[in-house]
């Protein structure tokens, strides 16, 4: 068993927690770099006022002491500074906090979860499905990200277009509509062979496309150029192999981004998620009551235009939760150094004892042809 986490907490509740287990003890663990990186996740261009009242601080309830973790299971918690306004009678629009909503939104989890939960008030789910809930994301993955770059690993971010949506943002805030994107997530750094090709679920790249389609509103993953290459020729397309003057492998392209039969094969691993538009429009589309079965429009909550600036931050999260898995899988470890030295002598034998390797498999290769 690797790196798990779990959250728990809904939108205007009073906090929200995390739970990460499987990381070595021994690993510096600092507040800073977890309180920053909460706060990129609530930036971005076309983010709505709730980024206004939430200023995320991260509280250690469990598994660190004196800075370090100890190699029990971590617990993270976020306090909400909106809920206290839930606690009142009114909000400051003059709206009872916490009403009842029977209005489902489309393109939500709300009459879905309303339905299958048995719930007259789809705040019950809401609450819960909100994008708030990827906090705990971020906080788990910051501390991933630390493990990651003790392990020599980078996890960066950016979004496709950027210019391009800004405009887009400007258009549909004006217009009460909303917009999605798309964002890339790159990996340096990554040993090759995390992963396997034996079982389904043991390959590296499913797991990239199971933590990405969770992250709210994404609706299309690919590793590398997958959807440019399904429309090419072979040829034009798989990643030829070399060996440099110290007998590595290298490629001079990475098409495949950085994984092959569903493991890491040490060049850069890239991962692109498409976000659909935010679901809640300032401008609702029509819907039905879940109550009455009478039709309406659908309700409004507090939301942003677009929110593809966090929804890579929360990918970088997810992508270094996924590469903290296969890192402590693959090289165990109790102890950050025992992991370390693993890694280490790993890297010593498919990096420059790649010479010894390339003639073993052609020894082999030739010794099957006679």
């Amino acid at each position: 068993m690797g790196v798990r986490f779990i959250s728990a907490g809904e939108s205007h509740g009073e906090q929200l927690i995390c739970i990460v287990e499987g990381l070595p003890a021994g690993l510096k663990v600092s507040s800073e770099f977890i309180n920053a990186e909460l706060k990129r996740r609530q930036g971005g261009y076309g983010r709505g006022d709730r980024m206004k009242i939430e200023s995320d601080k991260i509280i250690f309830a469990s598994g660190i002491r004196f800075g370090e973790t100890i190699g029990s299971p971590i617990t993270l918690i976020v306090k909400n500074r909106d809920w206290k306004n839930w606690t009142k009678k009114m909000s400051a629009e003059g709206k009872p906090c916490g009403e009842k909503v029977t209005n489902a939104r489309p393109g939500h989890a709300d009459l879905t979860g309303a339905l299958k939960y048995s719930r007259a008030d789809i705040r019950d789910i809401l609450e819960r499905s909100s994008a708030r809930e990827t906090t705990m994301r971020v906080a788990a993955g910051a501390i991933c990200k630390i493990f990651l770059r003790e392990c020599g690993l980078e996890i960066s971010s950016k979004v496709l277009d950027e210019e391009k949506i800004k405009s887009r943002i400007d258009e549909a805030k004006a217009a009460g509509d909303t917009v999605g994107g798309i964002f890339e997530v790159t990996i340096k750094g990554a040993p090759l062979g995390l992963g396997s090709h034996t079982q389904w679920d043991k390959k590296l790249d499913a797991k990239f496309a199971a933590a990405f389609m969770s992250i709210q509103a994404v609706k299309g993953v690919e590793i590398g150029d997958a959807f440019s290459n399904a429309q090419k020729f072979g040829s034009e397309v798989h990643d030829e192999i070399f060996v440099d003057k110290e007998k590595n492998f290298f490629r001079k392209t990475n098409r495949a981004g950085g994984i092959e039969g569903g493991m890491s094969n040490g060049e850069p691993i890239i991962i692109r998620a498409a976000m659909k538009p935010i679901p809640t429009l300032m401008k609702p589309l029509r819907s039905v009551d879940i109550e009455t079965r009478l039709p309406v429009t659908a309700s409004k909550e507090r939301s942003d235009t677009c929110a593809i600036w966090a929804a890579a931050v929360v990918g970088e999260a997810m992508a270094a939760i996924v590469m903290a898995d296969a890192l402590t899988e693959k090289f165990g470890g109790d102890a950050l150094r025992d992991t370390l030295n693993n890694l280490k002598n790993y890297r010593a034998r498919v990096g420059s004892n790649a010479t010894k390797i390339f003639d073993e498999l052609r020894s082999f290769f030739y010794a099957g042809m006679k």
